[in-house]
């Protein structure tokens, strides 16, 4: 039985951890097959308060575990298959586990995974010039040429961001139209360093020893095969929140992402909160996850205190 257990070890669940082993909960992390989240797979760090030289995303991770085992912090590794969240204390079934956890309250931070294209060359070059995350990666392509992948508002949005950095951005979407909003399509039309490859299917990320060296794509118009020099890919096709094992015991929006009440990391239910990118459908930066899982435990302490008077009076 357990007080507390958070299911995630990104910067949203670390620092929930750090918080409520401070308060002398003893918290359980449940990592996951990626412990640190999608932060492990980032190489510097330059946007993190504190690090003035920046920091390799894994050692930024690592660091934030050690501080929370240092508090008293409990980690257990394993595969989350279901929770039963119909009455508290909450069960979780772990896979490899006879005996479901069970908690008084429960903070999910399992994140949002970035959808990428599943094309050859193009996992192998994570961290060597494919990206999903602009803000996070943009001024390390300064003065390149970099290209784009994606239709949507949030291609569009990248597309723009990147300008700022890259001697030329170019998007690429299969289609010949794009899915955005008219006014962040005008926007980026109006953008000099803007080129457009529409209707072009992305096949392959080309590569060589210093990382990226271009796109290849397949012209749907001409059936022709084209390279798109750039030395960095951005895959901007989405997210998807990792919130399957919830089997809809949690209200989420149409996109699965957790709805938390407005200031709060609190769900539907009482004793369940979320942090991280699972409830981020904006920001999705290592400093708003770490936020956020501050929030988290502050909200969960309290609930426990609320449950520890209810018990006295009784």
């Amino acid at each position: 039985m357990y007080k507390s257990i958070i299911v995630g070890t990104g910067p949203a669940g670390l620092t929930a951890a750090i918080y409520l082993a401070r308060a002398n909960l003893n918290p359980l992390v449940i990592e996951g097959p990626q412990p640190g989240g999608q932060l492990t797979t980032t190489t510097e760090i330059e946007n993190f308060p504190g690090f003035q030289d920046g920091i390799m995303g894994p050692e930024l991770m690592d660091n934030m575990r050690k501080q929370a085992e240092r508090f008293g912090a409990q980690f257990m590794t394993g595969w989350v298959n279901s929770v039963e969240l119909g009455e508290r204390p909450y069960k979780l079934n772990i896979e490899g586990k006879s005996e479901p956890l069970v908690t008084d309250t429960l903070i999910i931070s399992t994140g949002a995974t970035a959808k990428y294209l599943g094309i050859p060359g193009e996992q192998d070059n994570i961290g060597r010039g494919v990206s999903t995350c602009a803000t996070c990666d943009g001024f390390f392509f300064r003065g390149k040429e970099i290209v784009v992948v994606g239709g949507g508002d949030s291609a569009l949005e990248e597309a723009g961001f990147l300008t700022r950095f890259a001697s030329k951005v170019t998007l690429v979407h299969r289609r010949p139209e794009l899915r955005g909003s008219k006014i962040m399509q005008e926007r980026v039309r109006d953008n000099v360093k803007v080129d457009w490859a529409l209707d072009r299917t992305p096949l392959e990320v080309v590569s060589g020893d210093a990382g990226v060296a271009g796109l290849k794509v397949l012209n749907n118009v001409t059936g022709q095969e084209e390279i798109i020099p750039a030395s960095g890919v951005f895959v901007a096709i989405g997210h998807h929140p990792n919130t399957a094992f919830l089997g809809g015991q949690i209200t989420t929006d149409a996109n699965g992402y957790i709805i938390t009440n407005p200031g709060t990391s609190e769900t539907n239910l009482p004793g369940v909160f979320a942090c991280g990118d699972v409830q981020d459908t904006r920001y999705r930066q290592a400093i708003t996850a770490a936020g956020s899982g501050c929030m988290a435990a502050m909200d969960a302490e309290k609930y426990i205190e609320s449950l520890e008077h209810s018990a006295v009076i009784m």
